[in-house]
């Protein structure tokens, strides 16, 4: 396994760091509220960030969104680039490619994922849905939603032909629940696509854990840096130190599992144990993170206009987007189950 970006992977993720750096600032997310930031998702299209995931790769994307999670930038770039980048790029037809894959480069096209299956949406007809999704991330901003049906096959539906609510969740993710009536839909490839998508969505938002994490961390070490208690530092303190130090080794897991899920998906190896490994840690590790982060704080912790604030919503909505530890362990440990019986069985044929 070799982890160190190449030249374009490094390059893409240096720019996204100065774009989140300069437009993500504390002052932008007050004011955008629970909504997007139209002038950053603007300024991320036209540098081409959107686009060079289809170069970079997942491994690429998980580095970008690293970037994302450290400023909690209220923006779709992981559910566009998950959802429409990587899904149409590698299972959509050719004119679907062509049709969708500008619009998405440049920002007008948005897409947004039903996934993974939350409300039993089933096909009625040739190629029409019907059920609901209770919450899909960035819907309000989706101009398409890739859904998953209840066979396991992946949909794309036009945002103007759903019904669409606004919901408000931990994060301000522009969310919202997602309704089908009867409604059109065209299919994004075949059986395989489904679970190729959901290990890519896992190991990606896993990676943009691992940013809320290091974002959360790093503001807890400048804090107890510079704050004194009895003429001393705050991090002089043995009980600071251990606290941080757990967190940096939580962090360091979340980031190294979602590296090598993203490395394997690209070399075209298996990966779905290793998807759901990174999803476990930035799931049961990325909320210890951000406690963390505000327990080091100490009052100002609780000042729910602090920005380490912001990364405590964002690491516990990741938590329950990505599933609770022990349902996704629980997942884990069937598919692993089922990989060893079907190697059984072919080797006593």
């Amino acid at each position: 396994m070799d982890f160190t970006p190449t030249e374009e992977q490094a390059a893409a993720r240096d720019l996204a760091a100065r774009i989140f750096g300069d437009l993500s600032t504390h002052e932008r997310l007050a004011a955008a509220g629970t909504g997007s930031d139209p002038e950053l998702w603007k300024a991320l299209c036209a540098a081409g960030l959107v686009t060079a995931v289809e170069e970079t790769g997942l491994l690429g994307l998980v580095l970008l969104l690293e970037e994302q999670g450290r400023r909690t930038a209220q923006v779709p770039f992981a559910a566009s680039c998950v959802y429409g980048v990587l899904a149409v790029s590698a299972h959509g037809s050719r004119e679907q490619q062509e049709r969708l894959l500008p619009g998405i480069g440049d920002g007008t096209v948005v897409v947004s994922g039903a996934l993974p299956d939350q409300g039993g949406v089933r096909v009625c007809g040739e190629r029409e849905l019907t059920g609901t999704a209770p919450v899909v991330p960035w819907l309000r901003d989706a101009t398409h939603i890739l859904v998953a049906d209840d066979r396991r096959r992946l949909w794309l539906v036009g945002a103007a032909d759903a019904v669409c609510e606004p919901v408000e969740t931990t994060a301000p993710w522009s969310a919202g629940r997602l309704t089908l009536d009867g409604t059109p839909a065209e299919r994004l490839g075949e059986q395989s696509a489904h679970d190729d998508v959901l290990a890519s969505a896992r190991t990606a938002f896993a990676g943009l854990q691992a940013g809320v994490c290091a974002g959360s961390l790093a503001r807890a070490v400048e804090h107890t840096n510079t704050r004194e208690q009895f003429g001393r530092p705050l991090a002089v303190k043995q009980g600071v130190q251990l606290r941080a130090a757990d967190a940096h080794m939580d962090t360091e897991a979340i980031r190294v599992t979602a590296y090598e899920a993203a490395w394997r998906r690209d070399e075209g190896l298996p990966y779905a144990t290793h998807a759901l490994t990174a999803a476990w840690w930035a799931s049961e590790a990325g909320q210890r993170v951000v406690h963390a982060g505000q327990h080091l704080h100490g009052g100002t912790g609780a000042d729910l206009e602090h920005p380490v604030h912001r990364h405590f919503l964002w690491g516990r909505q990741l938590d329950a987007y990505l599933g609770c530890g022990s349902e996704v362990l629980q997942e884990l440990g069937e598919l692993i189950a089922r990989g060893e019986s079907i190697a059984q069985e072919e080797g006593e044929a």
